[in-house]
């Protein structure tokens, strides 16, 4: 079963008498372990197709499926709770609560499935120490850096290991080298752990990383390119 399946899907909307085609029947698959980008110009429909992915939003025709779920067929609650369980979101602006510690915030999403205390101490201190973040369990997000604060924002959204991490522009906040070390890190965790990725981007970084890119132009897809063997390779280089 696929993680994600968009099916003919339009998103139109009005801007005063005018309507706004925002995305204009597309179609894609998404697969299982996939390490996908979403590229093109500002307006051109990326932020719209992660945000209907992701629940946020919901499409003016077509079909989306995560996990096998049809999103139109659900109720708010169900949305809410496929959110929860299926979906993660690494945004540009971190969004981390900044009276929770680090610890505290990637456990979020784990205390709403209530998982016990416990578990969730243990989950979340084995996944920081693998993020390189180990020493920051206790600490607020005011005293992070940008680099930081992202790391904590990609472990609250692969702490339940959701079907599908979303990530909108996750480097745009940070400077080049601080980007390629979290690039790097969702590469690895893509291939060890098998997280799906899509993400959206501009970095001509990201987009050499990624193995598959969608480039949209006007709301529609423009290409479909995969490149798994060129992009895990260069990876690879530089994390060893």
């Amino acid at each position: 079963m696929p993680a994600v399946e968009v099916i003919e899907v339009k998103r139109h909307y009005q801007a005063g008498a005018a309507t706004v085609r925002a995305l204009d029947g597309v179609s894609l698959t998404v697969e299982r372990g996939e390490f996908m980008a979403i590229a093109g110009p500002s307006g051109s429909g990326k932020t719209t197709l992660l945000n209907l992915i992701g629940a946020l939003d919901s499409p003016s025709a077509g079909v989306i499926r995560i996990d096998g779920a049809d999103l139109a067929g659900l109720s708010r609650k169900r949305l809410a709770d496929l959110r929860r369980d299926k979906v993660g979101f690494v945004f540009q602006a971190y969004n981390l609560i900044p009276v929770l510690t680090a610890s505290e915030n990637a456990e979020y999403v784990l205390e709403l499935k209530q998982v016990p205390r416990a578990e969730r101490r243990k989950r979340i201190g084995q996944l920081f120490t693998e993020l390189g973040i180990g020493e920051l369990l206790d600490t607020w997000p005011g005293k992070m850096s940008g680099g930081q604060q992202q790391r904590v924002a990609v472990a609250r959204a692969i702490a339940s290991m959701p079907a599908v991490v979303l990530a909108d522009e996750p480097t745009a906040n940070l400077d080049q080298v601080t980007g390629e070390a979290l690039i790097d890190l969702m590469h690895r965790l893509n291939h060890e752990h098998g997280v799906t990725f899509i993400f959206s981007t501009h970095d001509p970084m990201v987009l050499a990383q990624a193995e598959r890119v969608v480039r949209l132009v006007d709301g529609k897809i423009a290409s479909d390119e995969r490149r798994g063997e060129t992009a895990a390779g260069a990876v690879e280089a530089r994390i060893t």
